[in-house]
């Protein structure tokens, strides 16, 4: 079916849906108004919060502690990128429903979500040392992170599995202001 042209700013939309890449599309317009690490201002943002955060800082929820939850977020962005392990703990629901709505429903994510034990301050995960040379890491990490050549790509996800380069921005994204709402920065 050819849809009509209403206007030539929408050409490149048409253009799509007329041979056959409405879904992509879709998508494509879906997430350019999410944000993801691959947005420089966006990251910008993220960094300054960080740079906010202060070892003495109490969480509005959970155990961490300020330090443990930059060990934490470095040990995520690692097994990101392959150089952390971290135990698969992902089935049909968390590869398909738990990762949409994750990833796309525009809402914080919940409190108490269990995480990896590799991962987790007090059971597997880094253990917080020195204070501001472990800030300097995850700042670092997620440069690393959020700039091509994404090495992301290589990895899955322990719980949503497999995922496009946008799903992995988002996630660094969304995983990193989570736990600094978690400090109130």
């Amino acid at each position: 079916m050819l849809l009509k042209q209403q206007s030539p700013a929408c050409d490149s939309f048409y253009a799509k849906v007329n041979t056959g890449n409405a879904v992509e599309l879709q998508a494509r317009e879906r997430e350019a108004g999410m944000k993801h690490l691959g947005q420089p201002a966006v990251r910008l943002q993220l960094l300054n919060r960080l740079t906010a955060l202060r070892p003495s800082m109490r969480p509005h929820w959970g155990s961490m502690t300020a330090h443990g939850m930059i060990c934490h977020l470095a040990d995520s962005f690692r097994v990101a990128m392959g150089e952390r392990y971290a135990s698969p703990a992902t089935g049909v629901l968390q590869r398909s429903i738990m990762k949409w709505a994750a990833l796309y429903v525009p809402l914080h994510w919940p409190k108490g979500i269990r995480t990896r034990p590799e991962v987790e301050q007090g059971n597997g995960g880094t253990l917080p040392e020195d204070f501001r040379q472990d800030h300097a890491d995850l700042i670092r990490l997620v440069e690393t992170f959020a700039e091509p050549p994404f090495r992301f790509l290589r990895s899955a996800h322990p719980i949503f599995g497999s995922m496009r380069e946008w799903e992995w921005l988002r996630w660094g994204f969304l995983h990193m202001d989570h736990h600094l709402r978690q400090f109130g920065v």
